[in-house]
């Protein structure tokens, strides 16, 4: 499970032993219900990764100073999304069991619960930030309660009321939105991040799991997604935002999903989405 990958991360070529964080892939989109595709999503950003500097202009620092590990893809079952998850599950809770924070890719937003899952057992006060175009908070889909459009909603129930604080949403069913409001289940901001800063003082030192649905950017910057949502936020909103909640809360787990390479042909969204995750590395360093 700790063997070096093949085929790292840009900068992530720590052993598991000195490594203070560990990457891992969830390929797995078998409940994406409009474009397929995210399941390629960590294979193609460790390619294409190699196209950026380990240096960050933004924040002055540098992957090559940092002590990351990429354990790989898990090989992940498609159809029913339960074993699927319960790895994800087991792998987290391998991770987390060193004292190490697991930083997932996806896949599909559902991937999320696994993970959330462990680091809920380990934190039982437990705090959500999710960034998405999408509030995630169905009760099901198409039948289906194990479904990405229902992500939320299942960490839902495990953390309970006024523990999620969601930004950047422009997308739902209207039950969604009024759910949410119900007796403060979810804290959801519309359309961008602002009370950002205030959440994160409200939530103070307590552990923060940081979920990161890239359709939160506008479509124009990130195309290649499973299902666009017009009017999405910049990257720099989006960059600042995180650097914002990994420098003002205690991130204890995190996850980037919902990049599907095959939707944009011409590789910005890919690189896009690198960009994101070194940028998350190293201000989490």
């Amino acid at each position: 499970m700790w063997n070096r990958n093949v085929e790292t991360f840009l900068g992530c070529e720590a052993s598991f032993d000195e490594a203070s964080i560990v990457l891992f892939g969830a390929p797995f989109d078998s409940t994406t219900s409009y474009r397929p595709g995210a399941r390629f999503a960590s294979r193609a950003m460790r390619q294409e990764s190699y196209g950026l500097e380990t240096y960050s202009p933004y924040q002055g620092r540098d992957l090559a100073d940092y002590t990351v590990f990429d354990s790989g893809d898990l090989e992940l079952p498609f159809g029913d999304p339960i074993k699927p998850l319960r790895m994800i599950r087991t792998r987290t809770e391998a991770i987390l069991e060193n004292d190490k924070l697991p930083f997932l890719i996806g896949g599909e937003h559902l991937v999320t619960l696994g993970a959330v899952e462990a680091v809920f057992a380990k934190y039982p006060d437990l705090h959500i930030i999710h960034f998405d175009a999408h509030a995630d908070l169905r009760e099901e889909y198409l039948g289906n309660p194990l479904s990405h459009a229902c992500v939320i909603r299942r960490c839902w129930d495990l953390l309970g009321d006024d523990r999620i604080s969601q930004f950047g949403i422009r997308s739902g069913d209207r039950t969604e939105f009024d759910w949410s409001r119900e007796n403060r289940h979810v804290s959801t901001q519309l359309f961008n991040f602002d009370g950002l800063e205030q959440t994160l003082e409200a939530i103070g030192d307590k552990p923060v799991y940081l979920t990161v649905d890239l359709d939160v950017l506008d479509p124009s910057i990130f195309p290649g997604t499973g299902t666009p949502e017009a009017g999405g936020v910049s990257f720099m909103d989006l960059l600042d935002a995180l650097l914002l909640v990994i420098g003002q809360s205690n991130v204890v787990g995190c996850d980037v999903t919902e990049l599907a390479p095959s939707l944009d042909p011409s590789g910005v969204s890919t690189a896009v989405a690198c960009k994101v995750v070194r940028e998350m590395l190293l201000a989490l360093g």
